[in-house]
């Protein structure tokens, strides 16, 4: 348990901080199923669409450090290789 004042401040912020990247992490989660599920469904057109919106937010993780530069990376390359061998 922290004692001293300044530790349990870090955390109160760690808490916050906490809540901040699970909802990021959460909203970058569902771009990603959209991807997924236009993939599933064959529909390039969707895919397209729904990779070209998640790119961005991907980055965003990166730039807010819920997610490392390599990750969001790898994940954009492989699921626009597979949009991309659709139809």
């Amino acid at each position: 348990m922290a004692n001293s004042p300044q530790a349990k401040k870090r955390a109160r912020q760690n808490e916050k901080r906490f809540a901040v990247n699970k909802a990021r992490r959460s909203r970058i989660r569902t771009y990603l199923r959209k991807v997924e599920e236009a993939i599933a469904s064959g529909d390039k057109e969707a895919a397209t669409a729904a990779l070209r919106a998640a790119q961005p937010e991907l980055m965003r993780g990166v730039t807010k450090g819920v997610y490392h530069k390599n990750t969001a990376s790898r994940k954009i390359s492989r699921l626009s290789a597979r949009v991309k061998s659709l139809g």
